[in-house]
């Protein structure tokens, strides 16, 4: 498959669109750089495009039940919808976390082709954690636990070592299912078509040029199942050429503000419009949403003023800053409190309830 540009570009009427999203861009990357809630900005916005890609495929995903999923407090069994979200958070934190351009490398490509889905975890697989038992060093004297407790406890270690051993294994040697993945698709060729796109783009202004790595992407489809991949992609493009050097663009969170028949239609220029629309409608939203956070740090800031040293609320700042909500136990475990202390901080902080329920209730700011 080849995707073709227009030859010449049409730039009377690319340069206004382009420049708005160029500044737009610019002046949301400025913002975030010398932001305090910097870190917190980039947490927050990458739980949101995580459920604004899924939804750009028809599934919807609560960013409640993300946040807690990640989390692992779960409050029912994970959807295949929210797993498959899960497995956008991690692969854009990763491509968050490495250099910028790797993603778009043969080396990331290669690697983010591989974690089917994000099924197969990065690194190695962890030991069975041992609890000490009556050992002030952590070293404790099994001999005197029951004889039944104990041979529960050598066979639970014993079928995580064989789960771990059957992971490593199967990991290695993974084969794409033909009752899922079309075994004629072609991925190389296209992954190869895509790729060329990027390098025919390289001499065109960034914005363009990952306008054009995403609206590539959908049309080539390179890798099944994994449209969502495209504007992580496009994102790091960005990064590579220094046009988003402080964060790493939502560009799924911005193409959900645009209508999908604006840019899921044949003409390539009608197309290319709605994503540099999209671009710069989504950096204007990611200004108003960081100082609408650092308002409601500035009024928490204030409600913790003169507390002693040694208190949790300032911690439960950055907490709530950094995540869409928080639970109790999520406190909890983050703090090293006790879940009603938890609720304690909560109300003096006077956090928002976000989900109307009695039970399994949620906190945080808007």
């Amino acid at each position: 498959m080849v995707y073709r540009l227009h030859e010449p570009l049409p730039w009377a009427a690319l340069a206004t669109p382009l420049a708005a999203a160029e500044d737009a861009l610019a002046r949301l990357d400025q913002l975030v750089a010398a932001s305090p809630i910097r870190q917190g900005w980039g947490a927050r916005t990458a739980f949101a495009d995580a459920c604004a890609s899924l939804a750009l495929q028809g599934d919807l995903v609560l960013l409640e039940d993300l946040v807690l999923h990640d989390a692992g407090r779960d409050r029912h069994a994970p959807t295949q919808e929210l797993t498959r979200a899960h497995a956008v958070l991690r692969t854009r934190r990763r491509i968050a976390a490495a250099d910028p351009g790797w993603a778009t490398s043969p080396a990331g490509l290669a690697a983010l082709s591989e974690d089917l889905d994000g099924a197969k975890d990065q690194g190695e697989v962890p030991a069975p954690a041992v609890l000490p038992v009556d050992g002030a060093d952590g070293e404790g004297d099994l001999a005197d636990v029951d004889d039944a407790f104990s041979a529960e406890l050598a066979d639970i270690d014993a079928l995580i070592a064989r789960s771990s051993r059957l992971l490593a294994d199967t990991g290695a040697v993974r084969e794409k299912s033909p009752l899922v993945y079309d075994p004629a698709w072609g991925e190389t060729d296209r992954l190869a078509a895509w790729r060329q796109v990027i390098a025919d783009t390289r001499i065109l202004p960034p914005v363009l040029a990952a306008t054009i790595a995403v609206d590539a992407w959908v049309a080539l489809e390179p890798l099944q199942h994994r449209a969502w991949l495209g504007p992580l992609l496009a994102a790091d493009l960005l990064r590579a050429r220094n046009k988003a050097r402080h964060h790493l663009p939502a560009l799924a969170s911005a193409l959900r503000r645009v209508p999908r028949d604006r840019w899921l239609v044949r003409d390539p220029l009608t197309r290319w419009l709605a994503v540099l629309g999209a671009v710069a409608m989504g950096a204007e939203q990611g200004m108003r949403d960081h100082d609408r956070w650092m308002l409601a740090r500035e009024g928490l800031l204030l409600k913790v003023r003169g507390r002693r040293g040694n208190s949790s609320l300032p911690r439960l700042i950055d907490l709530v800053l950094a995540r869409p909500l928080v639970s109790t136990t999520t406190i909890a475990d983050e703090l090293g409190v006790t879940p009603r202390a938890a609720q304690t901080l909560v109300a003096e902080l006077g956090l928002r309830e976000l989900t109307g329920r009695e039970r399994y209730r949620a906190w945080g700011i808007l």
